[in-house]
């Protein structure tokens, strides 16, 4: 654990978990993210609300992240690159919100809001969480060490400043936004 972690008080770090919680849903939900005819429409190339809201929330993450890193105001904490399990999770989540039409934040945005449909994803959420938490041992020894490549960024694998891929990637997710909003106007 971290020093930030450990000097905070556990309640104070609930407290602002609760708050950034409500206020991603919030925005979530103002986003119109929360419905299930849009993430629908998202899955079927029809409507691309979510891929804009996504992309948008990529973009200011990536400069904010950076930026707050740069100024020392919080460290980066770079996962590993695991192929196997990267792979075998996204493939797993990607089941569920096809399945659903929901992913966590969304399905807990649209139960908020009363969509109680939401309901049998948040159960299958559970119930998923309960029983990776029950396999994480014996995957962390074998599925999570196949393809294992260490903590990679991609800035220092393309051997670029990492402002430097921020401001190109950012350019070129702003334009992408661009053209979904055309796709979603016709």
């Amino acid at each position: 654990m971290n020093d930030a972690k450990q000097s905070q008080p556990l309640w104070r770090m609930w407290i602002l978990g609760l708050v950034f919680g409500v206020i991603f849903g919030f925005l979530l939900q103002k986003g119109g993210v929360a419905k299930y005819h849009i993430l629908i429409g998202m899955l079927l190339l029809e409507d691309f609300t979510v891929a804009k809201v996504m992309l948008s929330a990529i973009v200011v993450g990536m400069v904010g992240v950076l930026a707050m890193n740069s100024w020392g105001l919080v460290p980066l904490h770079v996962k590993p690159t695991r192929y196997a399990a990267n792979t075998l999770g996204g493939l797993v989540f990607g089941i569920g919100f096809a399945l659903s039409a929901y992913c966590p934040g969304t399905g807990a945005a649209a139960l908020g809001q009363g969509n109680l449909d939401a309901i049998g994803m948040i159960l299958g959420l559970l119930a998923g969480s309960y029983l990776f938490a029950l396999a994480s041992a014996p995957l962390s020894r074998t599925v999570g060490k196949w393809g294992d490549r260490g903590k990679l960024v991609l800035p220092d694998v393309l051997h670029v400043p990492r402002w430097g891929l921020v401001l190109a990637l950012g350019s070129i997710l702003l334009i992408a936004m661009a053209v979904l909003e055309l796709l979603d106007g016709r």
